[in-house]
């Protein structure tokens, strides 16, 4: 058991180690240029379809059903530009019909360097975004909170897991 504690790679994850990168055409390839202190919201929920078999008093079937995906939802980050804002007054344009970007969720490694998983959301589209209370000590363009529908979530796991 001493030998799992001293391998880095044998610890658990940890969730406050991560990394949010957005990509939007047109706009950036990297509009997240900035870090947020919680990430929320990456879950997939599946309904199933169940139904009662003649013959089968067990119980019922179960089918796949839709698969439904949660909101992300970004909170106290800091960030050097103001791409995010701009991805948002693209997307309300008319004629735009929404923008779409590519977002990804990496969780570190206990190195604070090392890709652990990822979490790759597609079909990404802005429905939130908040600016924090304005405090003249601050130098940076900060963001309260964000919002971003996704239409799909993959997992990549680190090259050699």
């Amino acid at each position: 058991m001493a030998t799992e504690q001293a391998n880095p790679e044998a610890r658990p994850y940890t969730a406050f180690n991560f990394r949010v990168e957005i990509a939007v055409d047109d706009v950036a390839s990297s509009i997240c240029g900035g870090s947020f202190a919680e990430c929320d919201g990456l879950e997939m929920t599946m309904e199933a379809k169940s139904f009662r078999e003649g013959g089968r008093n067990s119980g019922p079937v179960h089918l796949v059903g839709p698969v439904g995906y949660g909101q992300l939802t970004l909170r106290r980050g800091l960030t050097t530009n103001l791409d995010l804002w701009k991805w948002f007054e693209k997307v309300v344009a008319s004629g735009s019909r929404g923008v779409r970007a590519t977002a990804e969720v990496t969780l570190l490694a206990a190195d604070g360097t090392t890709s652990a998983a990822s979490f790759t959301l597609t079909g990404c589209l802005p429905v939130k975004l908040k600016a924090p209370s304005l405090n003249a000590k601050e130098g940076l363009v900060a963001v309260e909170e964000m919002q971003l529908a996704y239409e799909t979530l993959r997992l990549k796991s680190p090259a050699g897991a």
